[in-house]
C-alpha cells in the first residue's frame, strides 16, 4: 500500500528538528529510515533544494525554501507527484504560520510541535488520493518536477552513519555551496531593513561631526554581503563602535551614546540572524 509514514520541518543551517509527526511507525525498516533523516538533517546545507533518497522500500524526499527544509518518509511506491505536492503544502502553511525571525532564533528541538496538527490533517489527505482529485491541481507540480526533477541522493553520497565524509561532499562543495565572493543572504527582513537605514544615520552623523563613520559603514556592508567570518567581524565591529563611543563621551549626552550603541547591539543582531542561503534561489512552488 502506497502511503506518507511521516515528516519533519528541520532548519537547514544546522539540521535544527523544528517540528514533526508524532505517529512514527516501529517496523524495522522505518526505524532505519530515522537514523536517514537525521544524516540528512547533517547535510541539507550541502544538498541541492529539491532531493529523493531511495532506501528500499522507502523514499525520503524533502525541499529546502528560505532557509527551512520539509522532508517526508513514503513508501517507494508512493507518486512523487503527490509526495512533492504534499511538501508543498506543508512550506506554505509554515511560512504563512511562522515568520523567519522565529526560525531563525529557535534554540531548542521541535519548538513548533503543535505544527504536528497540520501535519497530521495534510498526511491524511494525502494518503487518500481519491479524495485529492478534486480538491488540488496537481498538473503544475508535475509539469515542474518534468522540468526539474528532484536530486537522486545514493547511499555513497550520503555518507555513513559514523560521520565519515563523503565523495558527495566534496564533488558537490563547488556546485551547491557558493564561494563566498558569490553567496547569497536570505532575503531582507523588515528589521534588516530598518537596521540598515540606522546605521547609515549613524553614520552619517559621525561624518557631520567630523568623526569617523568606518564602523557603522563596516555594519552596513557585513548586514548587505557575505564574506568569511562574517559573525566574527560583525562583534568586533559592535566592540570598536562601543570603544568609539566611551572616547567620545565628553563629547556626547547620554542619549545620543545610548542610541548609537543601541543602533550598533541592534544591526549587529540582524548581521546574525541574516544567515547566507544555502541553496540557488530559484525554487519557488
Amino acid at each position: 500500500m502506497s502511503m506518507i509514514l511521516s515528516a519533519s520541518v528541520i532548519r537547514v543551517r544546522d539540521g535544527l528538528p523544528l517540528s514533526a509527526s508524532t505517529d512514527y511507525e516501529q517496523g524495522t525498516g522505518v526505524q532505519e529510515c530515522r537514523k536517514y533523516f537525521k544524516m540528512l538533517s547533517k547535510k541539507l546545507a550541502q544538498l541541492p533544494d529539491r532531493c529523493t533518497l531511495k532506501t528500499g522500500h522507502y523514499n525520503i524526499n524533502f525541499i529546502s525554501s528560505l532557509g527551512v527544509s520539509y522532508m517526508m518518509l513514503c513508501t517507494e511506491n508512493y507518486p512523487n507527484v503527490l509526495a512533492f505536492s504534499f511538501l508543498d503544502e506543508l512550506q506554505k502553511e509554515f511560512i504563512t504560520t511562522y515568520n523567519m525571525m522565529k526560525t531563525n532564533t529557535a534554540v531548542r528541538p521541535y519548538c513548533f510541535i503543535e505544527f504536528d496538527n497540520f501535519i497530521q490533517r495534510t498526511k491524511q489527505r494525502y494518503n487518500n488520493p481519491r479524495s485529492l482529485s478534486t480538491k488540488i491541481n496537481l498538473s503544475d507540480m508535475q509539469m515542474e518536477i518534468k522540468l526539474r526533477p528532484p536530486y537522486q541522493i545514493s547511499m555513497c553520497e550520503l555518507g555513513s552513519a559514523n560521520g565519515v565524509t563523503s565523495a558527495f561532499s566534496i564533488d558537490y562543495k563547488g556546485a551547491g555551496k557558493i564561494s563566498s565572493a558569490h553567496q547569497r543572504l536570505e532575503p531582507a527582513t523588515l528589521s534588516g531593513i530598518v537596521a540598515f537605514i540606522l546605521s547609515l544615520l549613524c553614520g552619517a552623523l559621525n561624518l557631520i561631526r567630523g568623526f569617523h563613520a568606518i564602523e557603522s559603514l563596516l555594519q552596513c556592508y557585513l548586514l548587505v554581503y557575505y564574506t568569511g567570518w562574517r559573525n566574527v567581524k560583525s562583534f568586533l565591529t559592535f566592540g570598536l563602535i562601543c570603544l568609539c563611543n566611551m572616547y567620545l563621551y565628553e563629547l556626547r549626552n547620554l542619549w545620543q551614546l545610548f542610541f548609537h550603541v543601541t543602533v550598533g547591539a541592534f544591526v549587529t543582531l540582524q548581521i546574525w540572524l541574516r544567515q547566507a542561503q544555502s541553496k540557488a534561489p530559484d525554487y519557488d512552488v
